[in-house]
């Protein structure tokens, strides 16, 4: 066939799935089940090319947007380079290429905004001499459906040209930003919203230093909210307690599939996170609990039922003394710098399942027995309106310094927790338990006692405290418990 006969054929539209790029999260690969491409050959006026649209992530993805290209126009490509990086709600993933090309045309500039699912990206070609044609390239409205504009009528339709503008009309936005205006979408890291969320600061608010003021997890943990905002916030009055929907169980053939909250989901994603980025190690240590609980018997006695003391808060109090005898521990991982905490301040982990909360309990060091216990009980019952579906009250979020679990009450002896971003700590507290242990008393007829026992296991970030000062820790840690009157001190 001559090559007139091809230009006359006018112009085909194919769509093809999955083999010129696939995604990839970070350093690992995305077993993605397809991904949508757009192919479109335009004979009549461009030479061949493919049109790349959006790939869906995950199987609930309907949009998502370009957080940074790796790539510009006339930049080759080979199988495993990365092209860009696409932001979805949960990750940042890295849309990496199976073939070799070249770009021809950018289509969505990074910072852009939202794109839905298989709307246009880029144009690919296969020649390099090929590149120049597609400088005014346009995607036409028949291959490609662009979101209508929020105002605009149902029945106006913009003409091809307009639609193609409005990208690069958007990222003519200044690179760097101060604080976004209201309504403006904010784009920020998964990390650096989520950090955002656990220490109350409004994402909005935080200057952004990455591509395209794109707020990074640095930025998060640097932000000091000015007086003006912090009073401004104070002085909002708290929202009305809002009802959380949470979606019907879905029966199957031989299975059920339970929807899971938002929260939920915020909560694994969190995990996942930290376990793949923090270099954890644990150590264990058995305390022998018997002077703590005739020192928790004895106070008890001069208080009332309701107010009587539980083990949990002396062992609070021992964390926080070890970590003033060992500050080193009571800091954090900030990427070019370790931070060092001078108040402790303690996330405690309370509920289950999708009402599974970390509140914080401030400056544990200053506090006595009491003080924590009532915030302890005030804990558990915000939790009330958060088991009958309601959403919880702020009393329940925040991020403290390091992190104190008690998994005793449910008869676990020991557990290795997984650290929460950016601490370096967490401890588990085991069940308390009869066992026989060497008899350190001289004068005893017998080698052997009967003694309470406990067995705490801490996980520590081994970029910010080593071996040694785990070691040195948990040591203090065990001081403190087995001598309960040096908590007075």
């Amino acid at each position: 066939m001559t090559s007139a006969a091809i230009r006359s054929a006018g112009r085909t539209l194919l769509w093809h799935c999955g083999k010129a790029l696939r995604p990839r999260e970070q350093h690992q690969s995305l077993s993605s089940p397809w991904i949508s491409r757009l192919i479109q050959r335009s004979f009549a006026s461009y030479p061949p090319h493919a049109v790349v649209g959006l790939p869906a992530l995950s199987p609930t993805m309907d949009s998502g947007s370009i957080a940074s290209w790796n790539l510009g126009v006339g930049d080759s490509f080979a199988a495993g380079d990365i092209i860009c990086s696409i932001e979805t709600d949960k990750a940042t993933v890295d849309f990496e290429s199976q073939d070799d090309g070249f770009v021809a045309k950018i289509l969505a500039e990074a910072g852009s905004g939202e794109i839905k699912v298989g709307d246009p990206i880029m144009v690919t070609v296969e020649s390099e001499d090929d590149v120049g044609a597609f400088a005014d390239f346009k995607v036409d409205a028949s291959a490609a459906t662009s979101p209508p504009a929020k105002e605009a009528s149902p029945s106006s339709s913009a003409p091809p040209a307009a639609a193609a503008s409005t990208p690069s009309t958007t990222t003519t936005a200044q690179p760097t930003r101060a604080t976004a205006s209201s309504g403006e979408r904010v784009f920020a890291t998964p990390l650096a919203r989520m950090l955002a969320k656990e220490l109350g600061f409004s994402i909005e608010q935080i200057p952004g230093t990455g591509p395209g003021g794109r707020v990074l997890a640095a930025d998060v943990k640097e932000f000091t909210p000015s007086a003006a905002a912090a009073a401004a916030e104070s002085a909002t009055p708290a929202p009305a307690t809002k009802s959380i929907q949470t979606a019907a169980p879905v029966p199957g053939e031989g299975y059920t599939d339970y929807p899971l909250s938002v929260h939920a989901q915020e909560v694994a994603a969190r995990l996942q996170q930290a376990k793949r980025n923090i270099p954890h190690y644990y150590l264990t240590v058995d305390i022998n609990m018997d002077n703590l609980l005739a020192t928790r018997a004895s106070l008890n006695k001069t208080l009332p039922e309701e107010t009587q003391l539980g083990v949990y808060e002396f062992l609070l109090k021992a964390a926080s003394a070890a970590m003033k005898s060992i500050p080193n521990a009571n800091a954090a991982w900030m990427d070019s710098h370790v931070r060092v905490y001078d108040h402790i301040n303690v996330n405690v982990v309370v509920g289950s399942g999708d009402s599974l909360y970390t509140p914080v309990i401030a400056n544990l060091g200053a506090k006595g027995l009491k003080e924590i216990s009532s915030e302890l009980h005030s804990f558990m019952a915000a939790l009330e309106p958060a088991g009958q579906g309601q959403e919880p009250p702020s009393v329940l979020g925040g991020l403290g310094t390091f992190t104190v679990m008690n998994l005793g009450m449910y008869g676990i002896k020991s557990c290795a927790p997984i650290i929460r971003e950016p601490q370096s700590c967490a401890l588990a507290i085991g069940a308390l338990e009869y066992r026989i242990i060497p008899n350190d008393d001289d004068g005893a007829e017998s080698i052997y006692k009967e003694a309470v026992m406990m067995t705490a296991t801490m996980s520590f970030d081994h970029r910010v405290v080593d071996g040694a000062v785990g070691a040195q820790w948990l040591a203090a840690f065990k001081t403190h418990v087995e001598n309960p009157n040096s908590l007075l001190l």
